[in-house]
Parts: structure tokens; sequence; C-alpha cells
């Protein structure tokens, strides 16, 4: 099933369900996606409709919105609002497939770069197209860019 019937099978569900915290962050995804259409079609991107590694991307930066926020308010003694805010990315977190280990990433980088015979740190841009291309949302690719400029620079 792809991720925006998930999405849709769940709005459904919560909404039976009356679960409006749910309900709440699953239109909040909904809404995002949408705008990201509108934007493709006013850029003339492709027909405008958004795949399955764009909704990923979307929805990880959204659990990264939400955990930047949770950080202020508790640094700010909002907890009720960083509460709210966890609550969130949990939901989020539903839909996102699961984060790759230390060692998984590690051996993912391992081999990007040997199947592209990449030995320079000119390759990089390449070896992070092509994580990008396989783990989409399965990995933190602002941590990912120093190990792989790391690895490549040695």
């Amino acid at each position: 099933m792809q991720m925006r019937e998930r999405i849709a099978t769940a709005l459904k569900s919560a909404m039976k369900e009356k679960d409006r915290e749910r309900l709440s962050t699953l239109r909040l995804i909904n809404a995002a996606i949408k705008d990201r259409e509108i934007a493709m079609r006013s850029e003339g991107e492709g027909d405008g409709t958004v795949g399955d590694p764009e909704v990923l991307a979307i929805m990880g930066k959204m659990v990264k919105q939400r955990q930047e926020s949770a950080r202020a308010y508790e640094e700010g003694g909002r907890l009720e609002l960083a509460e709210k805010e966890l609550s969130e990315v949990a939901v989020i977190e539903d839909f996102l497939p699961r984060q790759l280990s230390d060692d998984e990433v590690a051996a993912a980088i391992d081999s990007a770069i040997a199947k592209l015979g990449a030995d320079s740190i000119r390759d990089m841009g390449r070896v992070m197209g092509e994580l990008k291309a396989q783990y989409t949302g399965q990995m933190d690719f602002s941590k990912v860019g120093p190990q792989v400029k790391d690895r490549l620079a040695s």
C-alpha cells in the first residue's frame, strides 16, 4: 500500500474512533503533501503528484521540525506544548520506516562508496544521492553527510 493510501486509511479510522490528536496530525500531514503538490505544479515539475520518496522526505522534515520545537518549548518551560509536539512526532513516525542503527548506516555508506567506486571528496554528491535513493526516511542525512565526507577524505 502506498503512503498516501496508508495515511488516508489512518485518517478515516481516526475519524471513526474520534481520536482528535491523531486526526489533527494526519490532517497536517495531508496538508503538507498537498502544499508540495501545489508547489510542484507551479514550478512545472512532473505531473504534480507526490510519490512515496517525497512523502517520506516531507514526513521526515515534519518530525525534525517538531523535535526542534519540543526542545525549544522544554527550554522555555512550556512542557504541555512540548508534549503535544512529541505526540505528533509519534503519529508521524508510525508511517516512517525503521531508522537504521549506527552500524547499519556505516555499512550502507561503505556499500554505496564501493558500488560507485568513489575514492575522493568530489564523489560525495554521487554517494549522498545513492544513499538518498535507497534509504530515504531511514537515516538522518544531516548526520550521514559528515560520515561520508570522513570516509572519502581518508
